[in-house]
């Protein structure tokens, strides 16, 4: 069993930047791959970016490819998205995901977190 919770959502203006933090639990964090969802208002959920058990690999959704970075540190039991250039149409509520074996970026995902809202103003 793993439980996962973010931080680091919050409030900023277009163009500037947050950092989600997914604390995991449990002592076999590496044995899991790791993504990140979000979920708009009215929306369904969507794909945002996905990491390999030990982060050598990497996946990202078009609609965020250069300006989001997904990465971990396993010693922290941790997976970051770093989010820059951040416009008003990525709000929506982001949830980290956690995948026993090899990454994913379909929503085939075995542990979710509570999600962690992120609104950027126009």
């Amino acid at each position: 069993q793993v439980q996962l919770v973010e931080s680091g959502g919050g409030l900023v203006q277009a163009g500037g930047s947050l950092r989600l933090s997914c604390a995991a639990s449990g002592r076999t964090f590496s044995s899991y791959a790791m993504g990140w969802f979000r979920q708009a208002p009215g929306k369904e959920r969507e794909f945002v970016a996905a990491i390999s058990r030990s982060g050598g690999s990497t996946y990202y959704a078009d609609s965020v490819k250069g300006r989001f970075t997904i990465s971990r540190d396993n010693a922290k039991n941790t997976v970051y998205l770093q989010m820059n250039s951040l416009k008003p149409e990525d709000t929506a509520v982001y949830y980290c995901a956690a995948r026993l074996g090899v990454v994913t970026t379909l929503s085939e995902y075995n542990y979710w977190g509570q999600g962690t809202q992120v609104t950027v103003s126009s």
